[in-house]
């Protein structure tokens, strides 16, 4: 570490919980709440990112799976599958009912 890097030693709470000095949370922008996102570097180091829009969350899923096996992205498909499935039932359902009401 360079002279011109600060450093700061924190605590780590029985549940991983660490607190973000706050001079790093001013320097990166980070807001509280708010969320960060950790990332190694080639060299094997560890950061800390601020998460600054929806784009930075891009790939945090990336290899992971739920307890079925599948991908965020094939987990999403079959949402989207059930929801198109549940709106075309409920169309068919409701077919010139424009009071909406059923009668």
């Amino acid at each position: 570490m360079s002279k011109s890097e600060s450093e700061k030693v924190v605590s780590v709470s029985s549940r991983g919980q660490a607190t973000i000095p706050k001079e790093f949370r001013e320097e990166l922008g980070i807001e509280t709440p708010g969320r960060v996102k950790f990332a190694r570097t080639d060299d094997g180091e560890i950061v800390v990112r601020p998460i600054q829009s929806v784009t930075d969350l891009r790939g945090i899923l990336a290899g992971e799976t739920d307890e079925q096996g599948r991908s965020a992205v094939e987990r999403l498909r079959a949402e989207r599958d059930g929801d198109q499935s549940s709106e075309e039932t409920l169309r068919r359902r409701y077919a010139g009912d424009e009071n909406g009401d059923g009668s």
